[in-house]
């Protein structure tokens, strides 16, 4: 019989979890999807609408893809785009290729392993990042049950925000003329955020929209080129 570790999340223990309606296997690997990210996939379709009709198919960054959850959603629901799906973590790529083909979708989604935009060679409409954002004090109060999830997949440095600084910092040489970047955010980090991408002068928040729970949860911006 074997043998299950206290707090293991019940989605660890089953191998699956659903998200936007598709099942998606999960291990100790991967970030578990969670409801709040449906609306950073939902924000990305609703641009991905305005942009189209255009003279290309739509070129798309999903970084830190985990699970895949976010490129196979997005897959699922624009019929014209090319999906590049990126994590630093080979294993977390694994599952997330494995979902791509329970799903159909390997021929469509190009999975690469890089730290952030170290191997991304290409140039994107849109960049999507559901990044680790856990500020390093917030783990001792943590439910024991996210402690199991991976720590690369959690650690957003000593304030959280280290990923949104990097991507910022870097994203401009990576976007195609008014691209645009969306992220998922944690709790209450939406003003420091806002100043991150308002100093680096190279992007102007488009919109915020609101989780379940009324906190700030997806932040929209396009790049000023």
């Amino acid at each position: 019989m074997k043998t299950i570790e206290p707090f293991t999340p019940i989605q660890y223990i089953i191998g699956h979890t659903e998200f936007c309606g598709f099942d998606i296997a999960v291990n100790k690997d991967v970030l578990i999807p969670r409801p709040e990210t449906e609306l950073l996939v939902q924000a990305v379709l609703d641009l991905s609408y305005t942009l189209q009709p255009t003279s290309h198919n739509l070129n798309i960054l999903d970084l830190c893809t985990g699970s895949g959850n976010i490129a196979i959603a997005l897959t699922k629901g624009i019929s014209d785009c090319r999906i590049v799906a990126s994590d630093i973590s080979q294993d977390a790529l694994e599952v997330a290729r494995s979902n791509a083909g329970r799903h159909g979708l390997s021929y469509r989604i190009e999975f690469i392993q890089s730290d952030l935009f170290l191997n991304i060679k290409d140039k994107f409409d849109i960049i999507v990042s559901n990044p680790p954002y856990i500020a390093q004090f917030e783990f001792e109060t943590l439910q024991k049950e996210v402690l199991k999830e991976p720590i690369l997949a959690l650690d957003g440095g000593e304030d959280g925000l280290d990923f949104y600084r990097k991507i910022v910092r870097s994203a401009p040489d990576h976007l195609r003329p008014g691209g645009h970047i969306l992220f998922e955010l944690g709790f209450g980090q939406a003003s420091e955020i806002q100043k991150i991408i308002e100093a680096g002068g190279h992007f102007k928040i488009a919109e915020i929209r609101k989780d379940f729970n009324d906190i700030d949860r997806v932040v929209i911006t396009k790049w000023i080129n």
